[in-house]
């Protein structure tokens, strides 16, 4: 329990109102978008600026008292879930766009900004921020930055951190430091910025942004590639980037992912097809008709069964909410459902989708597999119910031989999800034992203290292996 003298120099700091330790919001802030993992902070605070964070900060160094920094808690890797209680820090009420500066092509905006409206009111300036976590509904610049969101259009236009050029940030000191800013060359020093984005706030707490804007593509074309052999809908991948083709979006989707969307979103999809790519392509109108007529040419000398063009914007947007709804269409199969993600390299994406199919059998799990194939970036995600001890138990050995499979085949623990605690275990597998200790010296100089989202990132000690060494 808190102070009431530490609650009182709060409640001063931003106004009574904005202060709360009451039951209720202590249990709304207990949890974030992970299935499983809750913990009770101490008081829940919504600063309004960047001084009220870094006196918020002073008082809570002062009584050595943890604070976890969060948007809307959309993450999935239990980011923050405050594990130490202490203080969880809203940032809601920073959600103002500062500066479009069309000059320069950049925006300067708060942490608390929601994705997609900021997203719509660049567009309506005729200008793009590509960046599309399938949170932009509820999540927040913030949040995206603190996790290095990805998205669908992270092959062709990179993730979060591609679009961060400048921060500010408060330090575990209360001193507030600015890095980067409107510059497209800058090499003065380590980059702090690139440094701060997925550190999930372990390391500072971000109050203000300066991301970078591009022009618009003129036009786009949707595509969905229908094969029965895994293999073939995988080759397609690779061949697509072989012929120097950089499609918008690459999706996979296998066949119980299908299913699944399919009943959900009612397209009529073809149930007996083991993987579906949705393909995007965008530019100039020209391009775009060429780059796709060649495609859906690779498509068919990988024997896929069906090609298919959206016939207009509706039809694309269609298909799109439905790549998009995945998850929510799996979370109506069971009472828990945990999406996760492992990254491979394209070439290998099919002997992943095949590794994961086998584990779940071994374990006798339901998971579907579901990502972002230009990229590597896959989706596995089991159905399951938290109330079943011995299925939870089978689901989580199986997520690690996952990972284990996915590093194996020259892939990673985790492609945009971040770390957190759900990931934590399993980091050093990745980085090895010199990477942690370099990140663990990282974070003792930023935070001295560990009052900084203590308990993300670095676990106690690390999984053991379960998966034997693939040659």
């Amino acid at each position: 329990m808190l102070d009431a003298a530490v609650a009182d120099k709060l409640r001063a700091i931003v106004g009574a109102q904005w202060f709360k330790d009451d039951p209720e919001s202590l249990v709304t802030h207990s949890y974030d978008g992970t299935p499983m993992l809750q913990s009770l902070p101490d008081g829940v605070i919504y600063p309004e600026n960047t001084a009220q964070i870094a006196a918020i900060i002073n008082v809570l160094r002062e009584h050595r008292i943890p604070v976890v920094s969060r948007g809307s808690g959309t993450n999935l890797c239990g980011g923050t879930v405050p594990v130490q209680g202490g203080i969880v820090m809203v940032m809601h009420r920073m959600n103002r766009i500062l500066e479009v500066d069309l000059e320069n092509l950049t925006a300067t905006v708060q942490p608390g900004l929601n994705t997609k409206a900021f997203i719509t009111h660049v567009e309506s300036l005729g200008l793009f921020y590509p960046p599309d976590p399938s949170s932009m509904a509820i999540s927040t610049i913030g949040g995206n930055i603190a996790e290095c969101s990805g998205g669908l259009r992270g092959l062709k236009y990179g993730t979060t951190k591609d679009y961060v050029i400048g921060l500010e940030a408060v330090l575990a000191s209360g001193e507030i430091i600015r890095t980067g800013g409107k510059l497209m060359k800058d090499v003065a020093g380590y980059d702090l910025t690139k440094l701060l984005v997925g550190s999930e706030g372990t390391l500072a707490v971000i109050t203000e942004a300066t991301l970078k804007l591009i022009p618009p593509p003129k036009t786009k074309k949707t595509m969905l590639a229908m094969y029965k052999d895994l293999y073939g809908a995988a080759r397609t991948v690779s061949k697509i980037i072989e012929n120097r083709i950089i499609p918008a979006t690459l999706e996979f989707l296998d066949n119980p992912t299908i299913r699944v969307v399919d009943d959900f979103a009612k397209l009529g999809l073809p149930l007996d097809m083991e993987a579906i790519l949705l393909i995007e392509q965008d530019g100039d109108a020209e391009a775009v008709e060429r780059d796709i007529a060649r495609i859906a040419d690779i498509c068919r000398s990988e024997q896929a069964e069906r090609v298919s063009i959206a016939a207009d914007e509706a039809e694309a947007l269609k298909l799109l909410t439905a790549r998009r709804s995945a998850f929510t269409a799996l979370a109506r199969l069971r009472p828990t459902t945990i999406l996760e993600d492992a990254t491979v390299p394209r070439s290998k994406i099919a002997d992943m989708v095949l590794a994961i199919n086998e584990i779940a059998k071994r374990h006798n799990v339901t998971i579907c597999t579901f990502g972002h194939a230009g990229d590597g970036n896959l989706h596995p995600t089991a159905t399951t119910d938290a109330r079943d001890a011995d299925e939870i138990h089978r689901v989580e050995e199986a997520f690690a031989e996952i990972f284990e499979a996915a590093i194996a085949l020259g892939g990673t623990i985790t492609g945009e999800h971040g770390v957190g605690l759900v990931k934590a275990p399993f980091l050093e597998w990745k980085v090895g034992a010199a990477g942690i200790d370099v990140m663990r010296a990282i974070k003792r100089s930023f935070d001295p203290d560990n009052l900084l989202n203590p308990g993300k990132m670095f676990a106690k000690s690390a999984r053991k292996r379960v998966v034997l060494q693939r040659g």
